[in-house]
Formats: C-alpha cells, sequence, structure tokens
C-alpha cells in the first residue's frame, strides 16, 4: 500500500464514522474546505474519500452543487429495514444448510456468555454492539463472503438510527424486558438453526427485524430533535 492509499483509507474511515453517526445533518451540504482543515487532508485523497462513500449510500452527490448528507426520513429507514429482512433471512437459510452442528453449538455457548452483561448494561451502544456482534456471528456461518459484507454496510448505515430506537424504547419499556424479548428471539433464531428447522428460524428472523420498524420510523422524529434542536 501507498503512503496516498494509505491516507485515502485513513480519511475514508473518519469520515464514513462521522457519516454513519449523523455528525453531519440529514441533507446537509459537506463543506470540503472546512473538512479539508478538520482533517488535515487535501483536496484529492478527501474527494476519493467522499466518492467512495457515495458508492456504499453514506452521502449523496448532486451535480454542480457537491456532496450531502443522506437524508434521514421515514422511506430511508423503511428501505434499510426491508434491505436487512432480506439478507439476514437468506443468512439463515445458508447457515441451517451449511453451518456444523459444532458451529452452531459454539454460537449458542457465545450467546449464551452475553447473556450476564445484557442484564446489567446501561449503555445502548454497548446492547448494540452485542447484538450487531451475534447477527455478525450467524452471518459468517453462511459461508458468504459478499453476504457478510452487505450485511456489514447495512449495519453502518442503520446503526445510528438503533441507537436512538433503543434511546426511545428505554423511556417506555423497562430495559429487562427489551432485552429479555432480544435474547429470546436470539435464542429462537439459533435454535430453529440447530433443529435445522429452515422455515422457523427465517419467519423469526423476519418478525426479529420487522418488529422494530414502527420504532424506528417513530425515531426518525426523536432523531430530528436530538439533531437540530439545541440542548437545555
Amino acid at each position: 500500500m501507498t503512503k496516498a492509499d494509505s491516507n485515502v483509507d485513513r480519511i475514508y474511515e473518519k469520515l464514513r464514522k462521522m457519516a454513519a453517526y449523523f455528525e453531519f445533518k440529514p441533507d446537509a451540504r459537506i463543506n470540503e474546505s472546512a473538512l479539508s482543515t478538520e482533517l488535515g487532508a487535501s483536496r484529492t485523497p478527501l474527494r476519493e474519500a467522499l466518492n467512495q462513500l457515495v458508492a456504499e449510500g453514506f452521502l449523496t452527490f448532486q451535480s454542480g452543487r457537491g456532496f450531502f448528507c443522506r437524508p434521514l426520513s421515514p422511506k430511508l429507514i423503511l428501505d434499510l429495514y426491508e434491505a436487512r429482512v432480506a439478507i439476514e433471512t437468506e443468512i439463515v437459510r445458508l447457515v441451517c444448510r451449511r453451518a456444523s452442528d459444532e458451529e452452531l453449538q459454539d454460537l449458542m455457548e457465545f450467546l449464551k456468555s452475553t447473556e450476564p452483561d445484557y442484564d446489567s448494561c446501561e449503555d445502548p451502544m454497548e446492547l448494540l454492539s452485542m447484538d450487531e456482534a451475534y447477527h455478525m456471528r450467524i452471518a459468517a456461518l453462511s459461508q458468504s463472503n459478499e453476504l457478510v459484507r452487505i450485511l456489514e454496510n447495512l449495519n453502518d448505515r442503520v446503526r445510528y438510527i438503533r441507537l436512538v430506537d433503543l434511546k426511545y424504547l428505554r423511556g417506555k419499556t423497562p430495559v429487562s424486558t427489551q432485552e429479555e424479548a432480544q435474547l429470546s428471539a436470539h435464542r429462537v433464531v439459533l435454535t430453529a438453526l440447530i433443529n435445522r428447522d429452515e422455515d422457523k428460524a427465517v419467519s423469526t428472523m423476519r418478525h426479529h427485524i420487522e418488529r422494530r420498524r414502527d420504532e424506528a420510523t417513530e425515531a426518525v422524529r426523536i432523531a430530528y430533535s436530538q439533531l437540530y434542536v439545541p440542548a437545555d
């Protein structure tokens, strides 16, 4: 890897994180000059990194106007969740057919080992990290590198909304109830995989993701208030 390539990668990773967590306000035009100064980056590698993020769906580009943060809207959230359903249900189909008994038992041990952390954790970021780790471990057992890559991209693009969703739900539903529901769905999916019950695994995974759609749409409203309304 050349020094130039390394510099683009560094800038890309920083911008990717900023875009994933909406450090740029939704629909806002990105100030390239300010970014260049903030990141200590010249125009060429910055442009390369921005174009890569456009290709991955983190940013948009308007000819003659420049780069913009992606919108934050119910339609966007619905699209992302529909994509998650399509990808993750296909993943569990493949896992049911391809994973070994030993691999599935190892995953069950991993799930059991996370339960005490779910019970005690009060940090939405950490809860989300544990949830993503479980889903990515399932994805790895599909033996499909492309599906794993796509799911990683989706996780990055929906993470901010899921964090807001968790924070909102924590104010409406007891934490223990949320965690029990999450763990229960994880266990049902994994038990179905261990039993090679493909239909059960698919239907449970579908429901597990789809049940969040209404909450995620409501989370958009809250996200706007957090992004645009100054804190007291």
